[in-house]
């Protein structure tokens, strides 16, 4: 028997800078992870035995992110043994997948309720490491792609080329996502989401976000992905992707609490959106971060609904090309294009960013009365998650 997926709360921890001596460095991830699942049931006023499962994003699982992350954390929160966990690796777009699949899973009518969420704690497991020691250009891949493939940084820098897509272009766009997530916090828009971590008592705020970040500060800054190999490959590449208009390395967690609207009702819980539809699509896995405008085009489809029924869109700001790009396919509008500031001020801690944006977008839509939202993803290997939430 079907079942509508409603969501019910979303939680983050504030974010580290993913490299030694970040705010959250010395917080184990499993612990990370452990914080957020249990301050969502506490919130809630829930017991882990009314959980059906618990499913946790997190890209680099090698370190302290093997042997499947998410078991770990449900049995260091606490949560009764028989509660099982399961990690997804979707790349970034790990945690979203999560939201996904708990959903879907409720309106075939094999879940109740279940915890989704993410954890990435890359000052502790380096972006890359899953991949230490081998690669995973097998020789039918290099036969397929015999050029071979190149990191999202140089992707970043093929999606600004095609879409002409300026310097300027690319760190107006970051000084801007700086100014309103720092805008956002100075508002106390985090504060209902964002909860403390126990190992971590000075963690309060995003590290990442820079207040006063500028165009002319930024433009000082060198390109990050040139090499004399790429540069001779993509000669028609002007290099213009930095530091500074890409998303920082990022330690978080987060977690979204997901149920059939009957058990929420049954448990006296009020729904705060629902999930109008979903897409999951592969794309060019050179150009690898497009993937967000032909998903975008069918969850609109899906939903029956047009880029201008939207009242807000979380496009992931892995790179400022990437959400520009989008914008400018779809035609859409700045204004309600990441209004609380994305990744590239506050953070993209791998498997954990999906449900943080999900909490960042419910939030931005209760704030302002708007009805629908989207949440998109550009993921590594060329794909991308997008979803329609409802405000309730």
């Amino acid at each position: 028997m079907s079942s509508e997926a409603v969501l019910v709360d979303v939680v983050r921890t504030p974010v580290g800078r993913g490299k030694p001596g970040g705010s959250l460095s010395g917080v184990h991830p499993v612990d990370l992870a452990a914080g957020v699942l249990t301050a969502i049931l506490e919130r809630n006023g829930l017991e882990s035995a009314q959980l059906d499962d618990v499913l946790l994003g997190c890209v680099s699982q090698v370190g302290d992110q093997a042997m499947n992350i998410a078991r770990q954390a449900v049995l260091a929160a606490g949560f009764d043994e028989d509660i099982p966990a399961t990690t997804i690796d979707r790349q970034c777009g790990s945690s979203q997948q999560a939201v996904h699949f708990a959903a879907q899973g409720i309106a075939a009518g094999a879940y109740d309720a279940v915890l989704v969420g993410g954890v990435e704690s890359m000052s502790r497991v380096p972006l890359g490491s899953s991949a230490a020691g081998g690669s995973p250009m097998s020789p039918r891949l290099r036969a397929r792609y015999p050029q071979g493939l190149v990191n999202q940084g140089v992707s970043a820098e093929l999606i600004a080329q095609r879409w002409n897509l300026s310097r300027d272009d690319l760190d107006a766009f970051a000084a801007e996502s700086h100014a309103r997530a720092a805008a956002a916090w100075h508002e106390g828009f985090f504060s209902g989401t964002t909860v403390p971590v126990a190992e971590a008592p000075d963690a309060v705020i995003d590290e990442t976000v820079r207040e006063g970040t500028t165009v002319e500060k930024l433009a000082g800054l060198p390109a990050s992905f040139r090499t004399d190999a790429m540069a001779e490959r993509f000669p028609e590449i002007e290099w213009k992707v930095t530091p500074g208009n890409s998303s920082p390395l990022t330690d978080g967690a987060s977690a979204a609490l997901l149920m059939s609207a009957e058990r929420a009702d049954a448990l006296g819980l009020r729904p705060r959106a629902r999930f109008r539809a979903f897409d999951v699509i592969g794309d060019d896995p050179l150009m690898m971060l497009t993937g967000p405008i032909p998903a975008t085009r069918r969850v609109l489809e899906k939903a029956g609904l047009a880029i201008s029924d939207l009242d807000a869109y979380e496009v992931n700001e892995a790179f400022a090309s990437v959400p520009l790009a989008w914008a400018a396919e779809l035609g859409a509008d700045p204004a309600r294009l990441n209004p609380r500031g994305g990744a590239i001020a506050l953070g993209h801690a791998l498997g954990s960013s999906g449900t943080r944006l999900l909490g960042t977008l419910l939030d931005h839509l209760e704030a302002t009365g708007g009805r629908y939202g989207l949440q998109t993803m550009c993921e590594g290997g060329g794909m991308a998650n997008a979803l329609i939430l409802e405000r309730l």
